[in-house]
């Protein structure tokens, strides 16, 4: 019996944005999978021929309408999730940059259900994706630990 061959099967490189103006932050509520409904740095694939950066400031512009510069790295982490079968489902290296705020109105669109400026009182009440708690307390200490 032959084996079953699986095709092009890699780890596909996704940017993070962080954004901080005025003592706030700015996150996203995603819109799909993975972690769906939770709030989180914005973000998204890079595309071929893309740098790090442009690619944090083509998402931003995307997911929600504001221009931003990016700037370097901050964290990089994997996202792998796998379904019941322990098959890969998610397989992401994510690169969240620090970057500045330029101009434009947050409105959400793209892959983000919501977005918007958050302060540190104000996160308290949400569900924030866990890797991005993680950022904001120990690797960019917006928030206490």
């Amino acid at each position: 019996m032959p084996k079953t061959k699986i095709k092009n099967v890699v780890p596909r490189v996704a940017v993070g944005a962080v954004i901080v103006s005025d003592n706030k932050i700015l996150l996203v509520k995603r819109k799909n999978p993975p972690h769906q409904n939770e709030w989180a740095i914005p973000g998204g694939k890079v595309k071929w021929g893309e740098s790090l950066q442009q690619a944090a400031e083509r998402e931003i512009l995307e997911e929600s309408g504001i221009h931003i510069k990016a700037q370097e790295p901050v964290y990089t982490f994997e996202l792998i999730e796998r379904d019941e079968q322990q098959r890969v489902i998610w397989h992401y290296i994510i690169v969240d940059l620090m970057c500045c705020f330029l101009s434009g109105e947050v409105q959400a669109s793209s892959d983000a259900r919501a977005a918007r400026w958050f302060d540190k009182k104000d996160l308290s009440t949400k569900t924030i994706n866990s890797t991005t708690l993680h950022l904001l307390k120990n690797i960019i200490h917006f928030l206490d630990n």
